[in-house]
């Protein structure tokens, strides 16, 4: 395990105690097996370690003698066990962005690993790195079931099944067992490729367009403001001397939302001078200009999104003076101007509407 210092959040704990108690264990029982502190799985416990989380898959594994605990732990996820940032998902409009915020807002909920997503013309590709590439199988089962059973709701019908690989070994021996492959084809919708290289989640890209249905897309930018707080208060509570560019990142949305984000505001938020906040930043391998367009550009893409957004509202929350400026830097990053963006996520959210409708 690589990760010492990672939380996971309450609500991100329940399904594994509900799939415990399904096989009888108590809660306490549980905690002595896994050498966990019994306080920090009572109801109003905010959290515990992320290591004491995979020592708690491990230990339920063993009580309820479940090969598939894992599995059993992610079919219990909702929407509120992903804390925060599950308001945020039932606010996106397709689940492609809610798979963005996944990857943006997951460690409001936990700090087991991370997501990435890549659009690759008409493949995509999910992948989720484990902090902890030492523990049990049962770790990333339960993530890909989360995944898999909150995707299903949020598009209000079952997602076509994904070609998945997984880095561990699926059970060894036990896949030679019909009934071990079955279940992972029963809760996943497909038997994983053990033995991976990474862990990884492979569909057609139109899927990324399928509409989140009676999502409030109102809330939206309302939702991500208070998550970027919650990410700015995580970070000013870690390490000083780690993760600079991501305190740096979250420093300048919620600079941006308030009408500011120059170096020095920024550095006056994180408390260090200009000077050393540069240091830092290129001892990090980066810049405060990287960082901020960086951020500027995964806000333009929420933004552009807003049909009720003019370009010139637009470049004025990104903190630009002028249209122009902003249709430049975005051509930077995109590869073109922001309206021709607009236009081609309008064009791919009605061919999703029109595949969600051909598959209703």
């Amino acid at each position: 395990m690589t990760n010492t210092d990672g939380r996971v959040a309450g609500a991100y704990l329940q399904p594994l105690l509900e799939a415990a108690g399904a096989h009888g264990i108590a809660a306490a029982a549980l905690a002595q097996a896994a050498g966990v502190a019994p306080h920090s799985l009572e109801a109003t416990a905010p959290g515990l370690a992320a290591r004491d989380y995979v020592r708690l898959l491990d230990a339920g594994a063993s009580l309820a003698g479940d090969a598939h605990f894992g599995l059993h732990v992610g079919q219990r996820v909702r929407m509120g066990t992903y804390s925060a940032y599950g308001l945020i998902l039932l606010s996106c409009q397709n689940v492609g962005q809610a798979l963005e915020q996944t990857a943006r807002y997951e460690r409001l909920a936990h700090d087991l690993g991370r997501s990435t997503l890549q659009r690759d013309g008409a493949v995509a590709h999910y992948r989720w790195a484990s902090n902890y590439p030492g523990a049990s199988r049962h770790l990333v089962d339960s993530v890909f079931a989360g995944i898999r059973v909150c995707g299903d709701w949020l598009a209000g019908m079952p997602l076509p099944p994904a070609s998945l690989a997984f880095t561990h070994d699926g059970g060894g021996d036990l896949l030679r067992h019909a009934a071990h492959r079955d279940e992972y084809v029963r809760v996943l919708g497909s038997l994983p490729a053990f033995n991976a290289p990474a862990n990884t989640a492979t569909f057609d890209a139109q899927l990324l367009d399928w509409p989140v249905p009676n999502a409030d897309v109102s809330l939206y930018p309302v939702l991500c403001q208070h998550a970027e707080q919650l990410l700015a208060q995580r970070q000013a509570e870690a390490d000083a001397g780690g993760g600079i560019d991501a305190q740096v990142h979250a420093a300048i949305v919620a600079g941006l939302r308030q009408g500011s984000a120059r170096l020095a505001t920024v550095a006056a938020a994180l408390a260090v001078t200009p000077r050393t906040l540069q240091r830092k930043l290129a001892d990090a391998g980066t810049s405060f200009q990287a960082v901020l367009d960086q951020a500027r550009y995964g806000l333009a893409r929420d933004y552009l999104r807003e049909p009720d957004l003019s370009l010139v509202d637009i470049a004025f929350l990104l903190g630009y003076q002028e249209q122009s400026a902003f249709n430049h830097a975005f051509r930077v990053w995109a590869g073109t101007n922001p309206g021709a963006w607009r236009l081609q996520q309008l064009q791919e959210k009605q061919a999703g509407l029109q595949a969600c409708a051909g598959h209703a």
